[in-house]
Order: structure tokens, then sequence, then C-alpha cells
């Protein structure tokens, strides 16, 4: 515990420097309706930095990030010169521009780099875990002035942000607090692209600042909600991250995924079990709608494509094999259980020896090293067995599919298409 504490606090306190700033920035993004302009942004820094670092300068370098902002603040200009003008390009469309060209610009130029592949993966998911106590003093520092500045101008900016109309009628320096305002979003992009990646930037910025929008209307507790949501996810990520040896960038944006679905969810049964106390069953149709075309669907697909992977099926058999073994003839049946009986033998057999490897390396057992060549080979070829019998099963349930797709799918297409048509029509009666 105390060993992960260690190792962990560093990138924990840079999560949270991030989180600080991200979730308000995020508030005027969702308010404004661009969504994708942090990442646009933070793929035209990508793309600053990817130019440096094919003009010899590290990543980490200060000519890097002095690449990075100039590109980030051109890309500024442009989304708040566009974003009051009357043009039939939409300024989400101009954002989505920016980013396919600057992510397409940078695989080329990249293309031309040594280890293109491993820059391009730092740039998307970053590198927290290896952050020092002066990239995070200095990120706090940097935000901290932003976001005074932010506070200090703050009228202006949500008004721009939450009421474009009325910021319109009000003022012409519109236009240059719009321009402050992407200069500085741009400045902490850029910032935060360098050590945390594209991807998990924008999760910062876009996901506590949504599930926010979803609890409550006003700006304070959609702050208050961001903030909270940013540190949870943060020590979750990182702690899943260290218990499973797993990329901490990936793991943190899956984990910002994985709560927002979460929270999505529990708005859902809530908003069914307010409806069910007004309405009573009669609010369930529709999930039976749902239910019934999803089956349906199901069923149609088991018909269709026999030979594609049914996951729900495949859950089914495992949980019941009798729904598998029905559609087989007897001599398959006894087949199936051999490999279903050689494969336990032999994953006992494997896990037993390996464990016996193991013991031989790390010298705490003698052994010859002919007789260790000899287990080595052993397990290989046992390794080997145990894969031609599981490839014995997928031949036998691929036959039981064939069978299935009519005695199984037809009956389930007819259900589900019947009961989705029966619901719907005793919800149009319902509410004529």
């Amino acid at each position: 515990m105390w060993l992960a504490f260690d190792f962990l606090w560093l990138p924990f306190l840079a999560c949270l420097v991030l989180t600080g700033i991200h979730a308000y920035l995020g508030l005027h993004v969702l308010a404004r309706g661009v969504i994708f302009v942090d990442l646009a942004l933070a793929q035209v820094a990508a793309l600053g930095i990817t130019i440096a670092f094919l003009a010899g300068h590290t990543i980490q370098s200060d000519a890097a990030y002095w690449y990075a902002l100039t590109f980030t603040v051109g890309g500024a200009v442009l989304f708040s010169v566009s974003r009051f003008r009357r043009a039939p390009i939409p300024q989400e469309a101009i954002i989505g521009i920016v980013y396919a060209v600057s992510a397409a610009a940078a695989v080329l130029v990249v293309d031309r780099a040594p280890q293109g592949s491993e820059h391009i993966k730092q740039l998307l998911v970053g590198s927290i875990l290896t952050v020092t106590p002066k990239e995070v003093g200095a990120l706090a520092i940097l935000y901290a002035v932003i976001g005074a500045l932010h506070w200090a101008i703050r009228r202006p900016l949500l008004q721009i942000s939450f009421d474009p109309e009325a910021a319109l009628r009000q003022g012409r320096w519109i236009r240059w607090w719009d321009f402050l305002f992407y200069a500085s979003f741009g400045l902490v992009v850029t910032s935060s692209v360098r050590i945390a990646g594209v991807l998990l930037v924008f999760s910062y910025l876009i996901v506590p600042a949504a599930v926010g929008a979803l609890l409550t209307r006003s700006v304070t507790g959609r702050l208050t909600i961001g903030w909270a949501l940013g540190s949870l996810v943060s020590v979750i990520g990182l702690s899943a991250s260290y218990l499973w040896d797993l990329p901490t960038g990936a793991t943190v944006v899956t984990t910002f995924g994985a709560l927002l679905a979460a929270v999505a969810l529990g708005l859902g049964v809530r908003t069914l079990i307010q409806e069910l106390r007004q309405r009573g069953l009669s609010a369930l149709i529709g999930v039976g709608i749902a239910g019934s075309a999803i089956v349906g669907m199901l069923g149609l697909l088991l018909v269709l494509f026999p030979q594609m992977d049914h996951h729900w099926l495949n859950w089914v058999e495992e949980a019941a094999p009798s729904v598998q073994l029905l559609f087989l003839t007897p001599r398959e049946r006894q087949t199936y259980w051999d490999s279903q009986e050689a494969i336990r033998k032999g994953l006992a057999d494997l896990q037993r020896l390996r464990a016996f490897q193991q013991e031989v390396q790390w010298g705490t057992r003698h052994m010859p090293a002919d007789q260790e060549e000899r287990l080595r080979q052993f397990l290989a070829g046992r390794s080997e067995i145990t894969a031609g019998d599981r490839l014995v099963l997928r031949t036998l349930r691929s036959k039981a599919r064939e069978r299935q797709r009519y005695w199984l799918g037809v009956p389930l297409f007819a259900v589900g298409g019947v009961g989705a048509l029966a619901l719907a029509r005793a919800r149009r009666r319902g509410t004529a």
C-alpha cells in the first residue's frame, strides 16, 4: 500500500491540477456547443510538438512547447474569428476539419521521424506516471494564474458561453473576449498535452462537465460535481492502473467512460421509477419495445449469419451446456464431453508444471539443463494439444449454430418482432 502511495502521489497531484482547470473550461465548451474544440486544439498542439520532434527537439523540451503553443494560438485565432460570423459553414464543421487535417499532418510528419509510433502513442495517452514535481508545480502556478484571470473576467465569458445573443447585443469587444478565452484555453491544452496526452486532456475537459450538466443546472453545482468526479476518477483510474499493470492514461480515460455510463444508467433508472409511480405498468411499454426489438434482431442475426460471434448465445451455453448439446448428434456430444475433460486435465497439468518451471527459474528447485529443456518442450507440446481440443469444441459449436439458426433464430425473430409491434400498438392506443 505504501509503495503504491509513494509511486502514485505525484501523478495524482497532476490529475488534480488537470481537474481543477479542465472541469471549469468544460462548462464553457459544453455551453458553447463546441464539444470537440479541446480535441482539435490538443491535436493542433500535438502537431506542433511533432514538428518540433522532427526538427530534433525532444518532446518535453522548451522548444517543443513553444512550437505547440504557436500552433495552438493560431487555432485559437481561427476559432474565435469563426464563432460569430454568419457563414454557410458552422463552427463545429471548422473544428472537425482542423482536427482531421492536424491529425493527418501529424501522421505525415511522424512518418519521417524515427520511432514515430512511440511518439504518437505518447501524444495520445501521455506519460503522466513520469511527471516530475517541477512540472506539477509549474502547471499549478500557470493554471492558477489562468483561473484568476477567468475569475476576473467571468461575467463577459459566461455571458458569451451561456447567452451569446445577449453578448452580441451588448458590446463590440465580444470578439476580443472570445479570443482571450480561446487563447487561454489553448495555453492550458498545450501545457496539459505534454504530460497527459490528447485523450486524457479531452476526458478531463468533457466528462466532468457533462456529468455536472446531467445532474444540475447551476454553474456552481456543475463545477463542484466536475471537480469531485475528476478527483474520484483520478483515484480509481490510477489505482486500477497500478493494481492490474495497465497503461495509465488509457485506464483513466476508460474509467471516465465507465463512470459516465453509470451516471446515465442511474438517471435512466430514476426516470423509469418516477414514470412507474405516475403511470403504472404502462411506463414499461417503451422498455418492452426496445427489449423485443433486441430479441428479434438477435434472432435475425442468428438466422442470417450463424457463424458470426453470437456472444449472448455463448454466455447462455456456458451457463447451460444443454442449449448446445441439444443440437448435436449423440456422437458429437460424446466428443464434446471428451474434449472438455481433456481441456480440464490439460490445464491442470499446465498449471502444475508451469509452477514447477518457475520454481526452477527462481532457483528454489534444482534441475539439470537437459531436463529443463525437455520440460519446456513438453509444456509447449501440451499447450498445442489443449489448443487442438479447443478447436474441436469450436467446430462442434459451428455445427450447432447451423442447426440453431432455424430452431432458435426463427422463433426469436418472430417473438421479438410480434412483441415489438404489439407493444407499439398498445402505446399508440394509450396515447390516442
